[in-house]
């Protein structure tokens, strides 16, 4: 590696709001990206200029614990490497950058709260790790592509849960136990009564993710369905239960997000995931919720996709290598570490 920069600056184009304890910065040749979601691990060496040389993708063994998910890590990242100079992990719960922890998860993936990721994928690989939320990590590319003084983004990732980020200046913000920007725990009226995968009530994911939207199709047409798909294919086909299904999400999710707009000022608003993908239904019904909350300064702000689309997450994730801090493996316990995850969820 090469010398780091100074604690608590970030790379190019990107700043940080956490004083960082370890070094950032990694080495000018290729890094690792991993993306980690409930369901696979996406793997990729990535170049200095963000270009793929190399992917790999497995699944994630969810349920078999952390020290399995941290295992196929390790093997994902050896797939593609190259002479990597570090590793970037992209990953879903809420993960603290600056102590490399996760520090708070949903049962998506079983034992992940309280999991040391940073300190325990480099004792695997040998490598530098840096770690955040995934969403945060794809933020950081669109964050990098706004020019000038427009610097302020927010971003929504809709799918099995909902994720967000938020940068504020050009600085992405992290907050008490990296905490900022999980959008799909604010209250919403449509989520009303709704039970919400962090153990609270009437939050945005209860009525606007995948799943949420699947299940308030089987409420709404005594028919219960396996798949998101399956509700989309059926609201084209004119099923007027789907159609309510869909739309009730997307309002939800374009209302929280025009509230917050008005809050932040954001110069960019991004909506990603799954979901979005299902086709123009959802999407018109959230940009339509969105501008009717916008105030008059806001009023020709539109929600967008994400730019780089399956590739974002990876390069985001190597990008952390350079704007957040770089871990090596803990020092060996000298007693029984006993993980205390905060309580909450995350997608």
């Amino acid at each position: 590696m090469t010398a780091a920069q100074p604690s608590g600056t970030a790379g190019p184009g990107l700043e940080t709001d956490r004083a960082a304890g370890p070094e950032t910065g990694t080495s000018a040749g290729p890094v690792i990206g991993l993306d980690l979601g409930g369901t696979k691990i996406d793997a990729a060496l990535v170049a200095v200029d963000g270009t793929v040389l190399r992917r790999y993708t497995r699944p994630t063994p969810a349920r078999a614990g952390a020290a399995a998910v941290l295992d196929a890590l390790a093997a994902a990242a050896r797939e593609v490497d190259g002479g990597a100079g570090a590793i970037g992990v992209a990953a879903a719960g809420v993960i603290d950058p600056v102590t490399g922890t996760v520090t708070s998860a949903t049962d998506s993936l079983t034992g992940w709260a309280g999991t040391a990721l940073a300190a325990g994928l480099s004792a695997r690989t040998g490598l530098p790790v840096a770690c955040d939320n995934d969403v945060r990590a794809t933020a950081a590319t669109e964050l990098a592509a706004l020019d000038g003084s427009r610097r302020s983004l927010l971003l929504a990732a809709v799918g099995t849960g909902v994720g967000g980020a938020v940068a504020v200046d050009g600085r992405m913000l992290h907050g008490s136990a990296g905490i900022a920007g999980h959008l799909g725990h604010v209250p919403s009226p449509e989520a009303e009564g709704l039970p919400c995968t962090c153990g609270g009530s009437g939050h945005l994911e209860a009525v606007a993710a995948g799943p949420a939207i699947t299940a308030l199709y089987g409420r709404l047409a005594g028919e219960p369905v396996g798949r998101l798909q399956d509700v989309a294919g059926r609201a084209a086909r004119g099923d007027a239960a789907a159609r309510r299904a869909i739309t009730t999400g997307a309002r939800a999710a374009g209302r929280v997000l025009g509230g917050l707009a008005n809050a932040l000022g954001p110069d960019r608003v991004v909506v990603g995931g799954g979901v979005p993908r299902i086709g123009a239904l959802y999407w018109t019904a959230l940009t339509e919720a969105f501008r009717a909350e916008l105030m008059a300064p806001l009023r020709a702000l539109r929600p967008v996709p994400p730019r780089l689309g399956a590739d974002a997450a990876v390069r985001g994730a190597a990008l952390l290598t350079r704007t957040t801090p770089l871990h090596g493996p803990a020092p060996p316990a000298t007693g029984p570490a006993v993980p205390q995850p905060v309580p909450g969820g995350t997608r």
